[in-house]
């Protein structure tokens, strides 16, 4: 399609602008060209004009304060047409067309705000080049404008023209004599894809700048970009020295040394707190670095500390909420659930989701009923569905339970599968693994490759006894999910505690352990299969650390046992007792207590 036939007809085109002159007027100032650059900000007030001096009323009235003098230009038809090209060419997707009109018309006008706009299109039709040049205008014709100096700074850089951009963010820093321009300079340049280059660039910055804390920081924060951890601790540190109460270099530097250790990590930030202990962002950092480490009793006292300082912050709030729930500790976390609810708390849903938790483990069945139907709508619709069902599964309701999650909403396969797996848990708390057998199996025939479908059938096969479908569904399951740790461990599990093919069962475990070194049940596991070969020393090593980072009942079971076999017996009744306050009606915990101590 040609151009003419893209726009309106002369006479039209008349009507039209005659039409935008009353919008577009704002864009002609009838004042002079200002100079080429402009004065450093401490002289910029000298070089600024006197205002004209007024007679009788308006002589005493505040001057008002202005954007920077704009070029002299005629509104001519000429200028709108060109504008009305560039915009409506812009507006028909012709954005390389719309780019160039705007940039013949930011050379011919030198208006600050068409170059403006001829940058921005320029930069959206990926043109760099085109939108250097009118950065460069709009900066020409606004020099104060700092935005038109990062815009064209930033152009440069991404352009890899780091030379003709120094200058300009030199003249950047130099505006701010407070070194806070290091930190927005962090944030100008962090979309630069060369890390190598923004580390060089910002080391040839900060050079002049050797006493100022924020220049180090800023260079501690691109040698981190750049993959350079040492240059980055030695920069953070030099900040921290040159100021020693500034959060961020603390911050920062915990974070340089989480990788190496968690403990590094900690003891910079608690030695920080020693010396500011009403900085927040870095005991909130403290505190979650206990929390990766499990000590949840140190990291709650941390977040009440917090909670003291700064009671209406609802992240603080959350989090000794859900710590308390951890240590079960319930009245304190079903308080600090209820107060998200009278703050400004977004997600209200999963605050109410807590509360309902909450009364579950306290056995308050109707309370958490009652909690868990007021989660509406949302990411925790779902399982606030899920746990209502459970509980009316704990009350013995067993046909509601049934018939509240067959009309459930289920708005994806992934959600139906949950819904399907709570049902098949209820029948099996129910003690009716054949009916949950029944039920996952017809599921498999809609859905024969669903891989918690074929965990859980697997898992209720093992209750059944029936080694042939538990082994052919797991392996099964193994192909589809090469990179399941679960089901390496179950299968090999499943063969350890029947004494079948140890070698093997070994193998599975240790593949298992591979993907998941954490995993305190893939712990428990390897421990067991030890046990079954005769090797109590190793396996003990394995137990106790599973025990240690998680004290379930079946892991009790097995240290235990374990602990009675090697002689150890006063320590595995202390285990057993232990287990069993937190777990009274466990099977596997009574069942190895009865072996062993009938």
């Amino acid at each position: 399609m040609s151009f003419q036939r893209l726009f309106a007809p002369p006479f039209l085109r008349r009507t039209l602008l005659a039409g935008l002159v009353l919008a577009l007027a704002a864009c002609a100032q009838q004042a002079p060209r200002p100079g080429p650059v402009a004065a450093p900000a401490a002289t910029q007030a000298e070089q600024e004009p006197p205002a004209p001096e007024k007679a009788g009323a308006e002589a005493s009235a505040p001057a008002v304060e202005t954007r920077p003098e704009l070029p002299k230009q005629d509104l001519t038809e000429a200028v709108l047409y060109e504008y009305l090209l560039a915009e409506i060419a812009g507006q028909r997707g012709a954005l390389g067309l719309s780019a160039q009109a705007y940039a013949d018309l930011a050379k011919r006008t030198r208006d600050p705000r068409i170059s403006k706009r001829a940058a921005e299109v320029a930069l959206y039709a990926r043109m760099p080049a085109a939108a250097v040049d009118a950065a460069k205008i709009w900066y020409e014709a606004e020099p104060s404008s700092l935005q038109a100096l990062q815009a064209l700074a930033t152009l440069l850089i991404s352009a890899k023209r780091q030379e003709e951009a120094l200058p300009y963010l030199q003249k950047f820093l130099e505006g701010d004599p407070s070194g806070d321009g290091f930190l927005q300079l962090n944030r100008l340049l962090a979309n630069n894809q060369d890390k190598a280059l923004t580390l060089d660039l910002m080391q040839r910055l900060a050079q002049p700048y050797s006493k100022l804390p924020q220049a180090h920081f800023a260079v501690a924060q691109a040698a981190a970009g750049a993959g350079k951890s040492e240059l980055a601790l030695t920069e953070v540190r030099a900040a921290s020295k040159l100021k020693p109460d500034w959060e961020l270099p603390a911050l920062f530097e915990a974070q340089l040394l989480q990788p190496q250790s968690n403990a590094l990590a900690r003891e910079r930030l608690a030695a920080f707190l020693e010396h500011n202990p009403k900085a927040r962002e870095v005991r909130m950092s403290y505190a979650r670095i206990l929390v990766a480490e499990r000590n949840y009793t140190q990291a709650r006292t941390e977040f009440q500390i917090l909670s003291r300082d700064f009671p209406d912050n609802v992240d603080v709030v959350f989090a000794v909420g859900v710590l308390s729930l951890q240590l079960q500790d319930y009245v304190l976390a079903e308080a600090n659930f209820k107060r998200l609810l009278e703050l400004p708390y977004r997600d209200r849903n999963t605050a109410r989701l807590y509360l309902g938790q909450i009364a579950e483990e306290q056995k308050n069945y109707p309370e958490a009923l009652r909690w868990y139907d007021e989660v509406t709508g949302g990411e925790q619709h779902l399982q606030a569905q899920v746990r209502y069902a459970l509980v009316l599964g704990k009350q013995g309701k067993l046909d509601a339970a049934r018939a509240y999650l067959h009309q459930a909403e289920a708005g994806s396969e992934q959600a139906r599968v949950q819904l399907l797996l709570t049902e098949a848990q209820i029948l099996r708390e129910a003690k009716q693994p054949g009916e949950a057998f029944d039920l996952i199996e017809r599921a498999l025939k809609d859905m024969p490759d669903q891989p918690e479908l074929l965990y859980d059938y697997a898992m209720l096969a093992e209750k059944l006894e029936r080694m042939d479908v538990l082994e052919g569904n797991l392996k099964k399951l193994i192909q589809l999910r090469p990179e399941s740790a679960h089901a390496y461990n179950a299968l090999g599990y499943s063969l350890a505690d029947r004494n079948l093919r140890l070698p093997e069962a070994q193998q599975l475990i240790e593949k298992a352990l591979q993907l998941a070194p954490e995993d305190p049940f893939i712990i428990d596991s390897m421990g067991w299969v030890l046990y079954r070969r005769g090797m109590q020393a190793q396996a003990l090593e394995y137990l106790r650390k599973a025990y240690t980072a998680r004290p379930d009942p079946e892991i009790a079971a097995h240290l235990g046992e374990v602990l009675w076999v090697a002689g150890e017996r006063s320590e595995a009744e202390k285990i057993w007792l232990e287990a069993s306050k937190k777990a009274p009606g466990n099977d596997a915990l009574s069942g190895t207590i009865k072996r062993f101590k009938p």
